[in-house]
């Protein structure tokens, strides 16, 4: 069995861990990270299949150290040979908070020296090592004088699902995206609608959600090269993930942009992923949105109206939002911004509100839930 950890962006700890759980491991969570216990199989299902995860980490070891000698005895003394291959590349990264053990590149220096010592003991080897095997990519993290040492089994970010072809200048992740849809609940029953479309992250998503396919379906991860991951298991878990997908279901997904230019990337995007004919792209004021259903989500980013001039339409906009649910009470509207009163211009307080952050900007998810 293997410590594992999901990393996840602040706030987006308990979408991730309810995640895990659902493949079938018990969770514990910190500031920005999910563990729990696996095997190798773990590894592989929580890589294909965790939408909101930034990446999944394999924990080699835990302790504090205060010194340099026992930061090098200890790391040492962890059995790196049972993780990386005996030809295994392994370049060392770190960082560094509130420690005593302050400079990053003498931590990993010595990180690197000890798994070093620990390799040629364990293989028998003199000299250099040859390193021109597969990639484990450790890392040292040391806060408050604990030290973690961890090995990444994704490679590229989860987030890189493989469809974005282009973008807008201030794309929003593929994770926190996926986060937004889950939050809602939404499962592919009502339509959903993103007015604010911009590169159709928000509305992929949610296909991809509604229809259970796996999110990284369409990519590589670069523990597939692992000694430690048998032969086969990825592709055999591929194929597991190809049995469960619901291609054949029905899903009413529109996104609209007042860009054109932005919905013709949306449009493309989603063509890449196989979504073409699913969601319905639209180049449209959100004050031209009217709502043709009972229920159904309205999900979105809006444009924050950070720049001069923006914050009286951006305004006008969360006003209008804000009428639309009010006719239409069985429909639910989650909205992420960074402007604090949004809730006034709605009029109305939201059901929920949750704080998350779009890149280094402090957002709120503000979510109002339609009557049942």
């Amino acid at each position: 069995m293997y410590q594992l950890l999901a990393t996840t962006p602040m706030g987006m700890e308990a979408v991730a861990a309810k995640e895990v759980q659902a493949l079938g491991y018990e969770t514990t969570t910190e500031n920005g990270r999910v563990l729990y216990q696996g095997d190798a199989r773990a590894i592989v299902k929580s890589n294909l299949w965790l939408r909101s995860a930034d990446r999944v980490k394999l924990v080699v070891g835990r302790f504090y150290a205060t010194t340099f000698e026992q930061l090098f005895e200890q790391t040492k003394n962890i059995p790196w040979e049972n993780y990386i291959s005996e030809n295994g590349s392994f370049p060392v990264q770190g960082r560094s908070l509130k420690s005593k053990l302050f400079s990053v590149p003498d931590c990993q220096a010595i990180v690197k020296k000890a798994i070093v010592e620990r390799l040629k003991k364990a293989h028998n080897q003199q000299g250099w090592l040859r390193e021109d095997g597969a990639l484990y990519k450790v890392e040292v993290a040391i806060l408050k004088d604990e030290v973690l040492l961890t090995i990444d089994t994704s490679g590229a970010g989860l987030h890189k699902r493989g469809y974005r072809l282009a973008q807008g200048e201030a794309p929003m992740k593929e994770t926190l995206a996926a986060a937004l849809v889950l939050l809602s609940n939404w499962k592919g029953d009502t339509p959903f609608i993103d007015p604010f479309c911009g590169s159709g992250t928000i509305a992929i998503e949610a296909a991809m959600i509604a229809q259970n396919i796996a999110p990284g379906f369409n990519r590589d991860f670069v523990s597939e090269n692992w000694d430690i991951i048998p032969e086969g298991m990825y592709d055999e878990e591929r194929v597991k993930a190809e049995d469960v997908a619901e291609y054949d279901k029905e899903i009413s997904i529109t996104a609209s942009d007042i860009d054109p230019n932005m919905v013709e990337i949306a449009r493309n995007n989603a063509i890449e992923v196989g979504f073409g004919d699913i969601i319905e792209f639209k180049q449209m004021n959100v004050h031209d949105l009217t709502l043709n259903s009972e229920k159904g989500a309205i999900v979105g980013n809006p444009p924050y109206g950070e720049r001069i001039g923006e914050r009286a339409e951006v305004e006008a906009m969360y006003t209008y939002l804000g009428e639309l649910i009010e006719k239409n009470p069985k429909w639910s509207l989650y909205i992420l911004t960074s402007l604090k009163t949004f809730e006034v211009l709605v009029g109305k307080k939201a059901t929920k509100r949750r704080k998350l952050f779009n890149g280094y900007i402090e957002c709120t998810y503000y979510q109002y839930w339609g009557e049942r």
